[in-house]
């Protein structure tokens, strides 16, 4: 009995589990470049500051 319940324990956790580990893979096969706010959305960021070129600082 408690081998069964440790056993139905274990897969319910893994079954709730996987799909947070998923990762989502982008293939882009345009030649133009993204609009920061498409590239924002691709990535999951929170701002589009980052992929805006004007905002990038020169080094």
């Amino acid at each position: 009995m408690k081998l069964k319940t440790c056993c139905l324990l274990l897969l319910g956790f893994t079954v709730i589990a996987t799909p947070a580990c998923t990762r989502k893979t982008v293939i882009v096969k345009s030649s133009k470049p993204l609009p920061p706010g498409q590239a924002k959305k691709l990535t999951g960021a929170k701002s589009a500051k980052q992929y805006a070129p004007g905002q990038q600082k020169k080094q």
